[in-house]
């Protein structure tokens, strides 16, 4: 079996998310590999249905499920995380891969949409395009690495490719184009090891969680780049300096109750087969064991309830760049409308097109590796529809310019 390219597990990594403005920062990926996107079609129309959780769920399902697709390539002690770039998009996810394993990764995603059809009745979207097509066009795909702890990576994308792959792969053309993948009904379901949906919603701590989604529209990279240094600068000054003070994920906000509300979720996704009753007794007993050792901060079985939970904190991803960024902050009021009124004048000159979303509390889905090595990752997204509804005037936007 071939190995997997190491170009993503060799990239240098950075700790200070505010240097995706530097264009140096990225390094374009190698010519044979495919950008992959994945969504749900009338993600807005779940959305209005009160199924938020389902929503990210699956978007998390489809990152979990490419590493899961991967994982038998790469070496002993590492994990698939550091080899494929992925990035979180609330309804779906951005992952980039070598050719050599696309076929992988797009019959795992196959799996996941026969899996969610079946489970959630969702419509999910796959997507393809070859990163020398999209060079082609004009723009490139490269990419950066930000470490949020030792062990754990998230990758920030940028060259423009991805955002227009995007666009292809949306087409009403894409599927005679060859962007768009088409589903069969009789594909195996995916492996999805390793997803977890346990923790309570994160009740904003300072008044209201907040999405961002911003895309600079400037023809030029460093033009664009430029933008977001700016904005990024703006953004932390209003909120007192450091943008990760307004991370969702802190110890006031974070409540494990038993049994989870998306434990039932979790059952249906991840039964590998076996009957749904066999799973979630399985995870009733195993999530029991764990809120028993988060009530009385205690660790078992590599599961050590207060590392585990300050790790959870530093790797939480509520800060993303795939030529788009996005933001899920908890913020006072007042720094919301600062942000909203700062963002309206750069709107005015054509800068940027944004989205925006207000709740009163943010979502959080996670995805477990190695919990003794301390290798997890968690995917934040604001409630009540989060992303998904801060896309619908940022998508309107984008159709004025």
């Amino acid at each position: 079996m071939m190995a997997i390219d190491r170009f993503y597990a060799d990239l240098s990594a950075f700790e200070n998310f505010d240097l995706i403005a530097e264009p140096g920062r990225f390094s374009s990926v190698p010519a044979d590999w495919v950008v992959v996107i994945t969504d749900i079609r009338n993600s807005t129309g779940a959305i209005s249905d009160g199924r938020y959780k389902e929503v990210n769920l699956v978007g998390a399902s489809c990152i979990t499920a490419a590493l899961n697709a991967v994982s038998p390539l790469v070496g002993k002690g590492d994990i698939a995380a550091s080899f494929l770039p992925f990035v979180f998009g609330g309804d779906g996810a951005t992952i980039l891969c070598p050719g050599s394993v696309f076929p992988s990764v797009r019959d795992a995603l196959i799996g996941v949409a026969v899996l969610t059809r079946a489970e959630f009745g969702f419509d999910l979207r796959i997507g393809a395009v070859p990163v020398t097509a999209l060079r082609e066009k004009g723009a490139d795909v490269a990419v950066a690495k930000l470490r949020l702890s030792p062990g754990n990576d998230i990758a920030m994308i940028g060259g423009g490719g991805a955002k227009l792959a995007d666009g292809l792969i949306k087409s009403p053309t894409a599927l005679e184009d060859g962007y768009c993948i088409p589903v069969p009904d009789d594909a195996p379901p995916a492996d999805l090891t390793g997803l977890s949906c346990r923790w309570e919603p994160l009740k904003a701590q300072n008044g209201v969680t907040f999405c961002v989604i911003v895309q600079a529209l400037a023809s030029e990279v460093d033009a664009r780049q430029k933008v977001f240094g700016d904005l990024l600068r703006e953004i932390s000054a209003i909120l007192g300096g450091d943008v990760r003070k307004a991370s969702p994920v802190s110890p006031g906000a974070m409540i494990f109750k038993w049994i989870p509300k998306g434990l039932r979720m979790e059952a249906r996704l991840t039964r590998a087969g076996q009957p749904f009753w066999r799973r979630w007794l399985y995870l009733l007993y195993q999530s029991f064991v764990q809120y028993l050792l988060e009530r009385f901060d205690l660790s078992a079985g590599g599961y050590d309830a207060p590392s585990y939970r300050a790790e959870l904190q530093a790797n939480s991803d509520f800060r993303r760049y795939d030529d788009v960024l996005r933001l899920v902050l908890d913020c006072r009021k007042d720094q919301a409308s600062a942000i909203e009124t700062h963002l309206k004048e750069l709107r005015k000159t054509r800068a940027v097109a944004y989205g925006l979303h207000a709740a009163d509390h943010a979502l959080m889905t996670c995805l477990l590796f190695n919990l003794e090595q301390g290798e997890h990752i968690h995917f934040v997204d604001g409630g009540m529809g989060g992303f998904t509804l801060a896309a619908v005037e940022f998508k309107r936007q984008l159709k004025e310019t």
